[in-house]
């Protein structure tokens, strides 16, 4: 048996019902039948294996080093890393005349992030929780009412419309943004919820193979067209293929309503796009569907007592400006892991502690993600972004345990969001004191020259 495998024999196992079998709950599962706990996971949707094209359009998706580490503890990293997922060493940006320049994400230690299929993930982790007898999976089984204090849910099954009843000792929701789990929880006094949508919608696209089957822009970088008010970008496919999303606020999608202007508006912002892309399937992908909305929440507490718990988007739903969604997620649930190690799986301190804790990491990121929306989609073309990532690349060369860059901070370490956060904030003081330092002295020293010059 898995468990007895893991050494975890002799612990009290618990009865655990995670809602979502999306990527965080598929990972969840994993982390609590490693430690021998019985599993029990409910999805709305069908078995995405079996219907890998079913769930529809999502954004691709970048790994780093947050995700790796989650997929390391249950033995899957080395493999999504070597045989799947392919490396971004930077974001190459494309100008409207067709040239493009190359922003390295790590020009000093050469670190990188990887684009990684959604749906080949999911089944990836779905398939590792088939060799552990402590997980079963129940899929089209629609979460309708819940006590969570009691610990008992209801689903209907969507095949067949009958009811079924569960209980358990831990109830986790992983269900996404749109969380019934967290639906429940909004009904109980002292929960605080907000979310917001932001004006922008994106559409995805595709930049197909091409004859020989190759890519057709190099293949290594997070490509972006930023556009002040817009951007458009593409990540690398396996096939050769590359997922292209246009993030636009929805008045411009609108104005976009027959072939001709949608060709007008792709020959003047994005020209070098239109061969890659194809003229006719440009037009037959951007009509197929409609944009689509971008929420962030934030909500706290996380927990009810100690029967219940969101993670992920159910607990905190971001923009995915900075790439850190899927790798937040994967986060909760070495945290969470980290906690049932700590308390000797006391589900009253394990959960009570990661509500605490966790929430002012998850709002930091929420803030990152809006702020690196602006940086991609128009400070990226600026010579003041340029620079300053220049010092900041320059100085992490010099003193790298002393100065770490925001964005390796977020994407290359496992540092907390909110202190990233602290850090940067620190940085600006720093130059901004070094300077003002450098501005007196020059004017000192210009006095000086001046002065100099009188008596001479």
């Amino acid at each position: 048996m898995a468990q007895l495998q893991n050494g975890y024999s002799n612990k009290k196992q618990l009865d655990i019902v995670v809602v979502g079998a999306g990527l965080v709950g598929s990972l969840e599962a994993l982390y609590l039948a490693k430690r021998g706990h019985r599993v029990r996971l409910y999805e709305f949707r069908e078995d995405i294996r079996k219907t890998p094209t079913a769930r529809g359009r999502s954004i691709n998706l970048a790994l780093s080093v947050r995700g790796r580490r989650a997929l390391k503890d249950v033995g899957l990293e080395t493999h999504m890393i070597k045989e799947h997922g392919i490396p971004m060493t930077g974001r190459r940006i494309h100008r409207t005349d067709g040239s493009t320049y190359v922003i390295p994400y790590d020009a000093n230690t050469k670190q990188c992030i990887y684009s990684v299929g959604r749906n080949y993930l999911n089944s990836l982790l779905l398939q590792e929780s088939e060799k552990y007898d402590n997980v079963e999976r129940y899929f089209n089984h629609k979460l309708i009412e819940s006590n969570l204090k009691k610990g008992s849910l209801t689903f209907q099954r969507t095949d067949t419309n009958e009811q079924v009843h569960v209980t358990a000792d831990l109830i986790i929701g992983a269900d996404g943004a749109f969380s019934a789990v967290r639906k429940a929880m909004m009904k109980r006094p002292f929960f605080d919820f907000s979310q917001k949508y932001i004006e922008h919608g994106y559409l995805e696209l595709c930049i197909p193979a091409d004859d020989n089957g190759s890519f057709q822009m190099p293949a290594n970088y997070l490509h972006i067209w930023p556009r002040g008010e817009f951007m458009m970008i593409a990540l690398p496919n396996q096939d050769a293929s590359w997922t292209v999303t246009l993030f636009m606020p929805f008045s411009k999608f609108k104005n976009l309503d027959t072939e001709e202007k949608l060709i007008a508006f792709f020959e003047k912002y994005f020209p070098d796009s239109i061969p890659l892309i194809g003229k006719d399937k440009l037009v037959e992908d951007f009509f197929a569907g409609s944009p689509s909305p971008l929420v962030a929440i934030k909500c706290r507490p996380y927990n009810v007592e100690d029967k219940a718990l969101i993670i992920g988007d159910a607990a905190h739903a971001v923009v995915p400006f900075y790439g850190q969604g899927m790798n937040a997620g994967f986060e909760d649930c070495s945290l969470l892991d980290e906690l049932f190690q700590k308390h000797n799986d006391n589900l009253v301190e394990i959960l009570n502690e990661f509500s605490d804790t966790r929430w002012e990491d998850t709002f930091a990121i929420s803030d990152l993600a809006m702020y690196n929306y602006i940086e991609m989609r128009d400070l990226v073309t600026r010579p003041s972004y340029r620079l300053r990532k220049a010092m900041d690349d320059f100085i992490f060369w010099l003193l790298p345990n002393f100065w770490v860059p925001l964005y390796n901070s977020v994407t290359f370490s496992t540092m907390p969001y909110s202190r990233c956060i602290k850090n940067r904030e620190w940085q600006d003081q720093v130059l901004k004191k070094t300077w003002s330092f450098f501005g007196v002295a020059a004017l000192i020293g210009g006095a000086v020259a001046l002065k100099l010059k009188h008596f001479v």
